[in-house]
């Protein structure tokens, strides 16, 4: 062994931490979500986002080019989040579509009530851009369009021929939800969701 080796430190804590792009993006979005959560996210400044990853402004920039783009991936990845939840849920309650509707608008009802809720991510931050075609407005419509064919999937399977109306109706009453819950809080209207869900869906059933 030579002088060199033997008075090397077995573990240089001053050696650069290698990442992969995956946990390098992990890093960003988290930031992102965490200041855009607490105010907005045209209040944030790329500059103080970089500073808060501990990442170099390079490195930031080779994963989201713009501020936009980090915007629109920040919806996205939120997006996937939620519908991955909700897919788990469907599977669950496979052969049950009444409560597989429920277990959606009950899990918006648990989100609007817990501390902090400052109302729906997707429609706060696209809201603050004008563009339609800005990466948040993209990616917020994706969302809800993702969301409505769920809905539908699950209103068709359980009143044939009438999915259209009712997956709209129970669409309109999670936004309600998601408004009414972050300006007049969980006991507001946002209270009455899912008994307002129930008794569509108890409708709708009747007119089968």
């Amino acid at each position: 062994m030579t002088a060199a080796h033997s008075l090397a430190p077995a573990d240089d804590a001053s050696a650069p931490v290698r990442r992969t792009r995956a946990e390098r993006q992990a890093i960003v979005l988290d930031t992102a979500e965490r200041l855009f959560a607490s105010r907005s996210s045209r209040s944030v400044g790329m500059d103080e986002l970089v500073r808060e990853t501990g990442l170099g402004k390079m490195t930031v920039y080779r994963l989201f080019k713009s501020k936009d783009d980090l915007v629109g991936a920040y919806l996205a990845r939120k997006a996937a989040t939620v519908l991955a939840f909700i897919d788990a849920e469907l599977v669950r309650l496979e052969g049950d579509p009444r409560a597989a509707l429920l277990s959606v608008v009950e899990a918006v009802e648990r989100d609007v009530t817990r501390t902090g809720f400052r109302g729906c991510p997707f429609t706060n931050v696209s809201s603050e851009y004008d563009d339609p075609q800005h990466p948040a407005r993209n990616a917020a419509a994706d969302y809800k369009f993702e969301l409505h064919l769920r809905l539908e999937r699950l209103a068709e399977e359980l009143v044939p021929g009438g999915g259209e109306d009712l997956a709209a109706q129970i669409h309109l009453i999670l936004d309600g939800m998601y408004l009414s819950g972050g300006l007049l809080g969980p006991d507001g209207p946002a209270a009455h969701g899912r008994a307002l869900a129930e008794r569509l869906i108890e409708v709708a059933l009747d007119r089968v």
